[in-house]
């Protein structure tokens, strides 16, 4: 079996390469550490190549840019794959504002590169996307909420489970990330729909786990451990530090696009996070990490959000597990930190 993973030196992308080629797949990556581009050093994955690289039995590398079509469909040309993982984007809410022509060139032309490379070379594999739930813009944000202690919460009880796929995706703000990632969205569902291929769209809340080259920009609990491990300072960016997001660990998305995988439906689309068990606002978080750990998070609030930022995001898994019962979340919230913060700790030392 021949698997394309897109972003395979990224946080999703490489437990995917993991994962497969323990199976006994040759895995072939696409990653060019676009990464460093948005983020500078500190975002680099080069590190993480290269533990993949010692690690790995079955896996190659190539430093291909999604956005160069005919590099994409040689290597196309060159394979006869069966799964298509596509994680590789611009992937800042905040970023993107900076760099609008790259972000939507990466994310929604580059997406559409592997869509159609696919089509016509692979036309029976199956395509996973790797989506946002900032598809859904700020439109979250109109359900009825409740301050309490330490978080905003749903003040209806039908709101519980969180946000389903029913959310409405236009007229709503965004950020330019969050456009470009609904573009994306979006031609991926119509390429399942239209073309009847095996494509999956996943919308994920916040991914993360130890292999996360946080920033501040992006990836927010891989960057709080950061700076809690280093002593560095932190900014919490509006609604007081309330802001819930629900945390879903790297390999529980492999889970998904694994059960997706063995039982493909063309252009469906999931929502895919930590649901209500793995939710915690960012306040819930920093005492998650003085409760693991030695380290402390020298935070300071701001009173200015994030445009289209979530006030709490909760992702509604009852439709992925309606279709594949079989998955489940395997690593709750204290987990992930606690191993994020040994991660972390051990490149300290």
């Amino acid at each position: 079996m021949q698997i394309l993973v897109t972003g395979s030196s990224g946080l999703i992308g490489s437990a995917a390469v993991r994962h497969w080629d323990r199976l006994g797949a040759d895995v072939v990556g696409i990653d060019n550490n676009m990464r460093q581009t948005f983020f500078g050093p500190q975002g680099s994955t080069h590190w993480n190549l290269e533990r993949l690289l010692q690690d790995t039995r079955r896996f190659k590398h190539h430093a291909i840019d999604i956005c160069d079509r005919e590099q994409v469909a040689d290597l196309f040309q060159k394979h006869q794959f069966e799964i298509v993982i596509h994680c590789a984007a611009q992937p800042s809410h905040d970023k993107a504002k900076e760099i609008p022509y790259l972000d939507f060139d990466v994310n929604a032309g580059g997406t559409m590169n592997m869509l159609e490379a696919t089509r016509r070379f692979a036309p029976e594999a199956v395509f996973c996307h790797m989506s946002t739930n900032k598809v859904y813009g700020d439109a979250p944000n109109e359900v009825p909420l409740q301050e309490l202690d330490t978080r905003w919460e749903y003040a209806r009880p039908e709101d519980w489970h969180g946000i389903s796929e029913q959310c409405r995706i236009d007229q709503t703000t965004h950020s330019l990330f969050g456009a470009s990632k609904t573009a994306a969205d979006v031609i991926a569902q119509e390429y399942g729909r239209y073309f009847d291929m095996k494509v999956g769209v996943f919308r994920g809340g916040c991914l993360t786990g130890a292999s996360h080259s946080g920033v501040e920009l992006h990836g927010f609990l891989s960057y709080l451990v950061h700076v809690a491990v280093h002593d560095k300072p932190y900014t919490i960016f509006g609604y007081k530090g309330k802001q819930v997001r629900d945390q879903i660990e790297s390999t529980d998305v492999i889970g998904a696009f694994e059960a997706f995988a063995n039982n493909p439906r063309p252009g469906e689309v999931y929502n895919l996070g930590g649901g209500r068990e793995n939710a915690a606002s960012v306040l819930e978080c920093i005492e998650l990490i003085a409760q693991l750990s030695p380290y402390r998070v020298r935070y300071s609030l701001s009173d200015t959000n994030r445009v289209g930022d979530h006030i709490c995001y909760i992702s509604d898994l009852r439709k992925l597990q309606s279709h594949f019962p079989e998955w489940r979340l395997t690593m709750n919230l204290r987990d992930i930190i606690g191993t994020m913060i040994d991660m972390e700790a051990s490149k300290k030392n």
